[in-house]
């Protein structure tokens, strides 16, 4: 299933692009010395994607980490994946054109790699969808994509859409194995990617994740990201501290058996760490 051997590995979406499998997340990161180093430190690492979005306010400083970061890297702007994401409260035509122009320019950057509906907010993700759609035709943004879409939200995206969404980011992890969910985009050409795949740090004393670390010599954490990986999921783990940075990502010195990804399926209890996209009130 997985073909990632490296931290640089991408997979190629519906629209042939390439997007690396392994990025960060900077969720809950606030601006400051702290996030700009969390991504100089990601690229120095060896890290392609990085993925923010405008509800975190901390687009300036990704932006500033992304610049320092190349520069010190020696690469250019085209070997990194940037993703951003519009706020609810900018869901329509207009506003979406609007809030990209915005999240653009807070970044410093003159195009995205992918940008993201970040919820399916009802009766106005569908003109939204329209923008990202025109922002895309117009090549200002190489895919697009949306965020915590279930499946009748997709079907009914699709009902309408010239431009089939080439990413659908949702909470994943052992406890949210999201089967059903990952078997619709697959048929679709839609990539899952998984947004808190550590569930916020809570799986981590896990007896079954420890075994399995143990017999690896590797971490709980690696552990699910190497799953993540296995079972054809993007994956952003979040994490500010340079030795977690690191750590995260070196993921592909190890596989897992048909056994032990089944164990860890077996989690699986539908619990979420993050909103129900059915109902949530934002």
């Amino acid at each position: 299933m997985m073909t990632a051997k490296n931290l640089q590995d991408r997979i190629k979406l519906n629209n042939g692009t390439a997007m690396p499998w392994f990025g960060l997340g900077v969720f809950k990161v606030e601006e400051g010395p702290e996030l700009v180093q969390a991504v100089k430190t990601a690229i120095k690492h060896g890290y392609r994607s990085i993925d923010t979005a405008a509800i975190y306010g901390n687009e300036e400083g990704v932006g500033q980490g992304i610049r320092e970061g190349l520069k010190e890297a020696g690469i250019s702007r085209e070997d990194l994946f940037v993703t951003s994401k519009v706020w609810n409260d900018d869901l329509g035509y207009d506003e979406t054109i609007a809030a990209y122009e915005a999240s653009l320019e807070k970044l410093g950057l003159d195009y995205l790699d992918l940008y993201l509906i970040h919820w399916p907010v009802e009766g106005r993700y569908k003109a939204a969808w329209k923008a990202l759609e025109t922002l895309y035709e117009q090549g200002r943004v190489k895919a697009i994509g949306v965020s915590n879409f279930q499946i009748h939200h997709l079907e009914d995206l699709l009902k309408d859409a010239a431009v089939k969404p080439a990413i659908n980011q949702v909470e994943y992890h052992p406890r949210l194995t999201q089967k059903e969910l990952q078997a619709f985009c697959r048929a679709h050409g839609i990539q899952l990617q998984a947004w808190s795949p550590l569930m916020q740090g809570q799986l981590l004393s896990h007896p079954l994740l420890k075994d399995i670390a143990d017999k690896y010599g590797k971490t709980p954490a690696q552990v699910i990201l190497r799953w993540d990986l296995q079972n054809g999921v993007v994956t952003i783990p979040k994490s500010t501290k340079a030795e977690r940075i690191a750590q995260n990502a070196d993921i592909f010195d190890f596989e897992l058996t048909t056994e032990e990804m089944k164990q860890i399926d077996a989690l699986n209890e539908n619990t979420r760490v993050g909103p129900d996209p059915d109902n949530f009130d934002f």
